[in-house]
């Protein structure tokens, strides 16, 4: 006979205990430990594999295996297709997270009619609005075809039932903290009801070779709510960002099992919906004033996309005895690294000054490419001296000054000849092996002293 169990378990690591804890063993976090009533005893549970139901599996040599490229079905948003690493694949389990507002369940029922265009059959189960609310959504976004199906429906064994009568090639469920498994005793959204009803999803996608899409919901540190293993179950989690004051929002890779990973697509949100950016570069430079010190251009990677963005450094005196050292869309540990490279290596007296840096556009850079481009805007910003703008720098600085080179320097100097620049400053090792564009001037630098010279003069 079923017992009824109390445990606590971790919201970000799942480690359990019988007692409640403020602070987790396992991961360390705080006030992470949340209630949870479980049923002991035996019960029936489906099996989980990648072959249709009743299938008999076995092992098979992986030399044996026939390799197939896995199909994809491309929606009409350019950008989304990046994204995911050229389309969406059936039977693959897609995570969306991001914060309330930004635009997740705009963009999929602009998918979901996109692809319903098509000729393929997609039921929209949606948790949180009723049937009338998504279509009153759907008008506004004038989105309409006959082999779009919407439900509104929270139950899962209902849910389930609906996908075996209905048969769509797509899924979406918005949102997986809404949904509730029948034979789990804990509240919706809980850990043990987000970890059942996503695994029962990846099973109905796999056997059933349909493609789901799920919405997540993200806590206030900007992570997906529920348990870390709901995005080791997916095969994709992407997050869509955004500044609530900006009209721009930005859909990011961060794991894709038939793609690239840090992927980016950029959107404009408008009445009628999400539209995609072509060219985000002339976005994020629109709005640049020339001829202001500590302001430069740096050409940074994004998956596999070049994006040009301005960087921005002001440099001022302090009033207290610890200056501050701030930093919006770069690490503030990077910032304070370079300004001692910056004491140590070109002599600039940076001990008694505030400095503020800041990334144009509300997008976050993480890669080392951008390093020559913020020692320069904190240069230029301490000197007063602005820099050219027609310059684009690009380079890795390391702790004794050096400039070492970088990735796809070609795709990252053929973005800034396309948009007009006149000069790009790279690290001198990677020039050779590739041609430079005509319309632009490439200067080589080994170290963080030439580039200076190079830009600012003497």
């Amino acid at each position: 006979m079923a017992k009824k169990k109390t445990k606590f378990m971790c919201q970000s690591c799942g480690y359990e205990s019988a007692k409640w804890m403020g602070k987790c063993p396992g991961c360390g976090e705080w006030n992470s430990m949340v209630e949870d009533v479980m049923i002991t005893g035996k019960q029936p549970r489906k099996s989980f594999t990648h072959t249709p139901e009743g299938a008999l599996t076995k092992a098979t040599p992986l030399v044996a295996v026939e390799s197939i490229e896995e199909p994809r079905v491309k929606t009409k948003i350019a950008e989304l297709n990046r994204v995911l690493g050229g389309g969406v694949v059936p039977g693959s389990l897609i995570l969306i997270g991001g914060d309330p507002g930004i635009g997740k369940s705009t963009l999929l029922l602009q998918v979901s009619s996109q692809l319903a265009e098509t000729n393929n059959k997609v039921l929209y189960i949606s948790g949180e609005e009723s049937v009338k609310q998504t279509k009153l959504r759907s008008d506004r976004l004038n989105v309409s075809s006959k082999e779009l199906y919407v439900y509104a429906e929270t139950n899962l064994e209902s849910i389930h039932q609906s996908i075996e009568q209905l048969s769509p090639d797509f899924v979406v469920i918005d949102s997986i903290q809404t949904v509730y498994h029948p034979e789990v005793t804990s509240a919706p959204g809980s850990v043990s009801q987000v970890r059942e009803c996503t695994a029962e999803l990846m099973r109905i996608a796999k056997t059933k070779n349909i493609a789901v899409f799920i919405v997540g919901h993200v806590t206030k540190e900007g992570s997906i709510a529920g348990p870390r293993i709901l995005e080791h179950m997916v095969d994709t989690v992407l997050y869509f960002e955004g500044e609530r004051h900006h009209t721009y929002r930005i859909l990011r890779a961060v794991k894709n099992r038939f793609g690239s990973t840090n992927e980016m697509g950029i959107f404009e949100m408008k009445e009628t919906g999400l539209e995609e950016v072509a060219n985000p570069s002339e976005i994020f430079l629109e709005e640049r004033s020339q001829g202001a010190a500590g302001s430069t251009v740096v050409a940074s990677m994004e998956g596999t996309r070049p994006v040009l963005v301005e960087m921005q450094a002001l440099v001022t005196p302090t009033s207290f005895n610890n200056p501050r050292r701030m930093a919006t869309g770069v690490d503030q540990n990077r910032v304070s690294l370079l300004m001692a490279v910056l004491e140590k290596r070109v002599g600039l007296l940076l001990q008694q000054q505030d400095a503020y840096l800041k990334v144009a556009g509300g997008i976050r850079l993480d890669e080392p490419a951008i390093d020559l481009a913020v020692a320069i805007s904190i240069a230029s910003s301490f000197r007063d001296q602005p820099s050219n703008a027609f310059d684009c720098i690009i380079g890795e600085v390391g702790l004794t000054g050096e400039v070492r080179r970088v990735s796809r320097i070609e795709q990252r100097v053929q973005e800034a000849a396309k948009l007009g620049f006149k000069r790009v400053i790279i690290p001198s090792n990677n020039i050779g092996g590739w041609k430079f564009p005509e319309e632009i001037q490439v200067v080589g630098v080994s170290n963080v002293n030439e580039a200076l010279k190079q830009v600012l003069g003497e």
